[in-house]
């Protein structure tokens, strides 16, 4: 798994089983995050403007690359008989509207790479569907983690899923690390650790009002966000913004939080993950617009999640069960998304 965020690259070993009830268990074994080199991080933050061509190469190098960090993961830890690699890839170009999405790293060679049958390219199906092809984790919150009222990843974006009227609903939320961590960057570090640097800006309102007023936020559900909507709604407004960079971080945080906020039912029950969950400023201003028990698991379940759930999605694309959920995509109808090689 790779996210927007640039953190690296998510390996885990994941086991599930299904009980006699018919409930789905799980257990994560041997997990581990390979960060990107400097030269891997530029070029897949660049990717977006490639020509086809170049597209291509990348993508053939890309394919390697993880074909490579998979084979080294499995032989490190002594792996043995695996019944599939499930690889989500890294997404490059997500347009749904346009029938577009793009998750490099998803050629057949993968399977040779690694030296075993690989599950990947999950979001094409149900976008040729008329669906976003996002999210896809909300199946998996369905059940594996059915205690909770709410499922809130905070990754590059924040996304949360939910069981309403007998569907699960889930979309995009915002973004969060996507944002957070450039400008983190810019005054040297990887990211924003803890909230700290938010938490000592201070507001301010001209710039929270400009992000407020994205018409993203009024837009209902199923919708989903991606690099392209970053690049052309957000980060224009921060770059005008004469205001510091703790300033900055200050007020986007706070304008995430109460989107975040606004998204769940006064004393809920919401399991956080992704690498936002360590960002305690962030989740303290979001308890501040309203009472939530905000529930942030075990590290190897906070940062490994989103790998365990396409570790799923592959385990149903194997047993042609439906992996993608047309009540989260808006897709004409739920499909078993997925290709398999080896």
């Amino acid at each position: 798994m790779s996210g927007t965020s640039l953190d690296g690259i998510d390996l885990a070993e994941c086991f599930f089983s299904i009980s006699e009830s018919g409930s789905w268990r799980f257990k994560i074994g041997k997990a581990t995050t390979i960060s990107y080199s400097e030269t891997w991080k530029q070029r897949l933050q660049e990717a977006i403007h490639f020509s086809e061509a170049d597209l291509q190469i990348l993508n053939v190098a890309y394919t390697e690359f993880l074909g490579s960090l998979i084979s080294e993961f499995i032989s490190e830890n002594k792996i043995e008989k695996l019944d599939a690699v499930c690889s989500h890839g890294h997404t490059i170009s997500h347009q749904p509207e346009k029938g577009i999405t793009l998750q490099i790293g998803n050629l057949p060679e993968i399977a040779a790479w690694t030296g075993q049958k690989v599950v990947c390219d999950f979001r094409v199906k149900d976008v040729s569907l008329g669906g976003q092809g996002a999210p896809l984790v909300p199946i998996g919150d369905r059940m594996l983690f059915p205690e909770y009222d709410y499922c809130l990843n905070l990754g590059g974006f924040a996304n949360c899923s939910f069981e309403q009227d007998g569907e699960r609903i889930a979309y995009d939320i915002c973004p969060v690390n996507i944002a957070l961590n450039p400008l983190a960057n810019e005054v040297g570090q990887p990211y924003d650790d803890k909230g700290k640097l938010a938490a000592g800006g201070n507001l301010d309102t001209a710039l929270l009002a400009k992000l407020e007023a994205l018409s993203y936020y009024k837009e209902k559900a199923p919708k989903s966000l991606g690099l392209e909507w970053v690049q052309k709604e957000v980060f224009p407004i921060l770059s005008a913004s004469n205001s510091s960079t703790a300033d900055k971080l200050h007020t986007f945080t706070e304008q995430a939080a109460k989107e975040l906020a606004g998204q769940f039912r006064k004393g809920s029950r919401v399991l956080v993950s992704g690498g936002g969950a360590y960002n305690s400023y962030l989740l303290d201003r979001v308890r501040f617009y309203k009472e939530l028990n905000l529930v942030v698991p075990e590290a190897v379940l906070l940062e490994y999640k989103e790998a365990l759930v396409f570790g799923l999605l592959g385990v149903l694309r194997l047993r042609d069960e439906v992996n993608s959920l047309s009540s989260v995509t808006g897709a004409s109808k739920d499909s078993c998304g997925g290709v398999v090689f080896g």
